[in-house]
Formats: C-alpha cells, sequence, structure tokens
C-alpha cells in the first residue's frame, strides 16, 4: 500500500504541476476556496509544505519553520516538487516522521504520505478553482482521497485561523464532490 500512496502522490503532484505551469502574473491576486487566501498565498503554502514534508521524511523530523510558506515562483516550486519527491521515494515505507505542524509524536510513514497526498490533490482542485478551470482526479485517487479525508477529524481545530481545513459541510453531489465537502469546501 505504501509504494501504491507513493505513486499516487506523484501522479497527484504532476497533475497539481499541470495546472501550476498555467497560473500567470495576473492570476496571483485572485481568490481561492482556502479562507482569505490567494492564489499566491495558496502557492506559497503548497511550496512551503513540499519542503516541510520533505525534510520530515528524509530526516523523521523538521522543524514548523521547515514547511513556512515560501514566495511563489516555477523554479521554487519544481525544485520543491523534486525535493518532496526524491524524500518520499527515498524513505523507509516502515519508517516514522514527526509532521509538527499536524503532531508532536512521530507518525506511520504511511500517515506522512496519505497526509501530503491528501494536501496536494484537495489544493490542486482549489488551484483550479481560481483558475476558474475543473479538476476531479481519476477514480481511484479520489477513492484514496476519500478514505483519507474520512479519517480527518472534523472538531473545532477546523474552526481556528489557518486551519488546513474547515468544518465539514453537507454535499448530496458525486463522491468527490462529498469529499471536498467532508473537508468544508463548497464543491
Amino acid at each position: 500500500m505504501d509504494a501504491d500512496l507513493r505513486a499516487q502522490h506523484r501522479l497527484a503532484v504532476e497533475q497539481a504541476g499541470e495546472f501550476v505551469r498555467r497560473v500567470q502574473p495576473g492570476h496571483l491576486a485572485r481568490p481561492t476556496p482556502c479562507g482569505d487566501w490567494t492564489l499566491a498565498d495558496l502557492l506559497a503554502h503548497m511550496v512551503g509544505q513540499h519542503f516541510g514534508f520533505g525534510a520530515a521524511a528524509r530526516h523523521g523530523d523538521a522543524p514548523v519553520e521547515a514547511y513556512a510558506p515560501r514566495p511563489f515562483d516555477l523554479a521554487v516550486w519544481d525544485e520543491s516538487v523534486a525535493d518532496l519527491l526524491a524524500a518520499f521515494a527515498a524513505a523507509d515505507p516502515a519508517g516514522q516522521a514527526v509532521l509538527r505542524e499536524i503532531a508532536p509524536a512521530a507518525l506511520p510513514m504511511a500517515f506522512v504520505f496519505s497526509a501530503q497526498l491528501l494536501d496536494t490533490v484537495v489544493h490542486t482542485w482549489d488551484v483550479a478553482q481560481s483558475l476558474g478551470e475543473p479538476y476531479e482526479p481519476s477514480a481511484e485517487l479520489a477513492e484514496t482521497v476519500a478514505a483519507i479525508a474520512r479519517a480527518v477529524p472534523d472538531d473545532a481545530r477546523r474552526t481556528r485561523p489557518n486551519a488546513a481545513f474547515a468544518p465539514a459541510l453537507a454535499s448530496t453531489g458525486s463522491a468527490w464532490e462529498r469529499t471536498l465537502a467532508q473537508l468544508g469546501r463548497q464543491p
């Protein structure tokens, strides 16, 4: 399963890159489905997450500062993607890593892969929405992300400023739309 998660994650990052490469300077001030974030804020967050998760996978831990947003441009995007994918490829699937933004204790590497996969797929949808374009992952990827999303607690943490996800919303749409709603996105 871990190898499959990494393969799905690689595919998700490649799909994210397809949308990111369409971003023009005039798009960066556009709003996103991520609270008050502009597209520039979202992309800076994604780059920071790539570096943070990569450092945690590579070293078993990374300080909170490793996840800090970094100003977006395509060169830094490409660097962050290469760093993250290399770290995940080299990571011991039986290992553990501390994700300081999530918990102070070591988590199984499968959790690390899952958390980053969820973040990537949902934020790809956010980027696409900001660009006015549709995005729906493949059925297999959507099913994997739906299972991960169901495990995300829908509690008071979602109401905090800069929370990863907003409180869950009701949805009777497609499986993908229900997953987005589970994470507080309005499909």
